[in-house]
């Protein structure tokens, strides 16, 4: 909990800063390409965390890997962040950082989970079921995933809505079975 309150501070004050300085979608891009990295390296996430590693030699490491890709402001809510001995929740801060942007602009995250590449027909449909359940513009992500047989599965927030052959299948049997 105490992570969380620290992050969503961070994370407010970089917005303000960002919002300052009319930086704020290139900052947004920042925190989505440090989470991509955060989630596709363990080694990297781990190292961030690692209590043994010096601070500096996590800035040096940020920096090597950031440097020529990240806006300025970024880049120097790294150092403060890691100056404060606080690059432990990196993370926390990238995913609430995007928590508070999509809310200012007025968008919310959804996955659809579906067997077949959405068309654009499809993909319009989503998008406004996203906007009726959410009262807010969707920001889809987009999932192949031929085991569910058919159908869909949507999720939105904390809203699950489970339209899959899978799922219809296995209520069919758990009610044959009783």
């Amino acid at each position: 909990m105490h992570n969380h309150r620290a992050a969503s501070r961070y994370a407010k004050s970089l917005i303000a800063l960002a919002r300052e300085q009319k930086v704020l979608d290139e900052v947004h891009e920042d925190m989505q390409l440090f989470s991509a990295v955060v989630a596709a390296n363990r080694v990297f996430a781990v190292m961030l965390k690692n209590p043994i590693i010096l601070h500096e030699k996590k800035n040096k490491v940020l920096h090597a890997l950031f440097d020529k890709r990240m806006n300025k402001l970024t880049l120097a809510a790294f150092n403060l962040i890691t100056k404060k001995s606080r690059e432990n929740i990196l993370a926390e801060i990238a995913f609430e950082f995007q928590v508070q942007y999509n809310a200012i602009k007025g968008l919310q995250e959804a996955e659809v989970t579906t067997t077949i590449k959405l068309d654009e027909g499809l993909r319009k449909k989503f998008n406004q079921l996203v906007g009726d359940i959410s009262g807010k513009e969707a920001r889809m992500k987009e999932i192949v995933d031929a085991d569910i047989v058919g159908g869909f599965v949507l999720n939105v927030g904390d809203k699950r809505l489970d339209q899959s052959l899978r799922t219809k299948l296995k209520n069919i049997k758990r009610e044959l079975t009783n």
